[in-house]
């Protein structure tokens, strides 16, 4: 039988290795994914090692300078429920290789824009 804390250390571990794991994807290293995500080196790098839970707070934040969705790692971080799953357009423009992080977190920052105001049964009238 597995007790709450060990379950509570394997998911601080395995959120830790999604992290650095993205991070090594989007070729960022520890120091600059900790300024660009307003956080201290040191922080992060717990966190990275599963030492730290970070708030939903960092993991927005990090999410951000990463060029991901925070929601992704709020389910990894245990705060959403599993069966999130983000828009395909969303998946698309993180899998795709030949954008730059840069360029992707430009395309996710439109694409949030125009959907934010648009009402799920509201249709576009020409």
């Amino acid at each position: 039988m597995v007790s709450e804390n060990q379950e509570e250390a394997t998911g601080l571990a395995e959120l830790g290795a999604f992290i650095r794991q993205q991070r090594e994807r989007s070729k960022m290293s520890l120091r600059r994914l900790a300024d660009r995500a307003g956080i201290s080196n040191p922080y992060l790098s717990q966190i990275e090692r599963g030492l730290r839970k970070p708030s939903a707070e960092i993991l927005k934040s990090l999410a951000r300078a990463l060029s991901i969705q925070a929601e992704s790692m709020y389910v990894r971080a245990g705060l959403l429920e599993d069966g999130f799953s983000p828009p395909l357009v969303v998946a698309a423009v993180e899998a795709d290789p030949i954008l730059s992080t840069r360029q992707k977190q430009v395309l996710l920052e439109l694409y949030r824009t125009l959907v934010e105001g648009v009402e799920p049964d509201q249709e576009e009238k020409t």
